[in-house]
């Protein structure tokens, strides 16, 4: 009996037509083995709490065997890659699995990334690297511990198998789980190969899967573009407030559902710098963190064009109208809570491009000083100052602020232990990112353990750890990242 028979697996996405995806088999790695399995989320969906001890799963996860319940396939999607359509995308070096099921029935696709070749590989070899595989573990991880829409991961295996980059690397692979991965991209691939019956089948089948309430209005269409444009703007008012920068926005990056994927040359604030760039393939700054609004707008736009055989034009410009009004109010909420307000009050607004204008002058480390700001209940205010070259413009920021305070309903000792839930001392910064990798390129893998556990509760104090929540050194602020990242 196949261990795969206690579990609720099901394969809807093959279902479809085959213009949507090719049947590829995972062309597996040497010798492959675990590097980190995700506990916390392998027990939601009541797999193994270690995997040692189960040869079954390794195999199937490796790509060794195929269980019968599974039906691998990889997609097929086109998308806008910093600006220009580009149609020859799909899934290079990801398989779709199966979906599985959580205690609570809701329903996640596993996905294998680094499974070898398959159609949509055009130059590539459809393998991921260690360093890559660490990075998206790590990174999806951390955005979950932050409460950020995101897929996740629920574990990564090393090998034997040399691939090769700018050197000789380690293959790796990871095992990805989404509510879906259907991206912009999707729609944009079946729009501009005139595939409109076939369109119109997935936007069926994304309000059947995701959107089921979209089917008792008026206009379900129009319904479940409201959906996508609200959930994109959630989900990048959280990435603006926490200092998250994607680095590739492309349109086949996008989840309809708004959850962060596709993590590459990604990176967190160090100094506060709004032009930030992490991605050095990135010559025009398009996706630097202050224009990840403005590009979600862009990207929703593409979606909008490519859903004109199912929605009246006039209905697609009133449904992108009112996005920028839903991510201010989702980035203004997300902010209060950091510095610890409940109302809404005139002047905040002021209190916020003050705060940021400051930060940015002083080149101040950004999560340090929302953490030190949480802190004023038992530290002075002085400990905030000292992290600015302008110590008068500080005081003079703090005081507005501290009297600010003293208009809400809570004391100081209420209102840090509520800022101290929303303001992580853990981020993950790429030169932690860095040694991990370092390290476990030697075989060591306890950083990267290290980081998946402070990662998973970064606004815990966590004493023992105390040297992760310093400040980077010089040579890992502001690092640039390759897409091969």
């Amino acid at each position: 009996m196949s261990f795969w028979n206690a579990f609720s697996i099901t394969t809807r996405y093959s279902e479809l037509p085959n213009c949507f995806f090719t049947y590829v088999q995972p062309t597996p790695l040497e010798n492959a083995d675990w590097l980190i399995w995700n506990s916390e989320l392998a027990m939601r969906f009541g797999l193994p709490e270690m995997p040692q001890n189960n040869p079954e799963l390794l195999s199937s996860f490796s790509g060794e065997t195929v269980p019968s319940a599974f039906s691998p396939l990889a997609m097929k999607y086109a998308g806008h890659q910093f600006g220009g359509y580009n149609p020859d995308l799909g899934d290079g070096r990801g398989l779709l699995l199966a979906e599985i099921a959580d205690k609570e029935g809701n329903r996640f696709d596993l996905h294998l990334k680094g499974a070898g070749l398959t159609p949509y590989s055009r130059s590539g070899d459809g393998r991921a690297v260690l360093r890559s595989t660490i990075r998206e573990y790590l990174c999806s991880e951390a955005m979950a511990g932050l409460g950020i829409p995101t897929t996740r991961a629920l574990g990564m295996m090393t090998s034997d198998t040399p691939v090769f980059r700018e050197g000789y690397e380690t293959g790796a692979l990871l095992i990805r789980m989404a509510e879906t991965h259907i991206r912009f991209g999707h729609f944009e691939h079946l729009f501009y190969s005139n595939l409109l019956a076939e369109q119109k089948l997935l936007a069926d089948k994304v309000i059947e899967w995701h959107f089921p309430d979209c089917l008792n209005e008026e206009k379900p269409y129009v319904a479940m573009f409201n959906q996508i444009i609200d959930r994109t703007a959630y989900m990048i008012a959280q990435w603006q407030a926490v200092g998250f920068a994607h680095g590739v926005m492309n349109t086949d990056n996008m989840s309809i559902i708004g959850q962060t994927f596709d993590y590459g040359p990604f990176g967190f604030l160090d100094d506060y710098e709004p032009g930030y760039i992490c991605n050095h393939s990135d010559y025009q700054g398009r996706y630097a963190f202050n224009q990840q609004p403005k590009i979600g707008l862009w990207n929703l736009s593409a979606l909008a064009h490519s859903l004109s055989a199912l929605i009246d034009k006039s209905d697609l410009e009133t449904s992108l109208e009112q996005y920028e009004t839903q991510l201010h109010g989702y980035f203004s909420q997300a902010m209060r809570k950091k510095l610890g307000l409940l109302s809404k009050q005139e002047g905040d607004s002021r209190l916020f491009e003050s705060m940021f204008e400051l930060l940015s002058q002083n080149s101040v480390d950004y999560t340090r000083f929302m953490r030190a700001l949480s802190y004023l209940d038992t530290q002075d205010k002085q400990t905030v100052v000292d992290l600015f070259i302008d110590r008068d413009a500080a005081t003079l920021w703090m005081d507005f602020y501290l009297i600010r305070c003293e208009s809400e309903a809570e004391n100081t000792e209420m209102r840090c232990r509520e800022m101290r839930k929303v303001n992580p001392k853990y981020i993950l910064r790429n030169y932690l990112a860095q040694q991990a990798i370092d390290k476990a390129k030697e075989g060591d893998y306890r950083e990267v353990d290290v980081l998946a556990m402070l990662l998973a509760s970064p606004f815990d104090e966590h004493p023992e750890f105390e040297q992760y929540a310093q400040l980077p050194p010089e040579w890992g602020k502001k690092m640039e990242i390759s897409c091969s990242s």
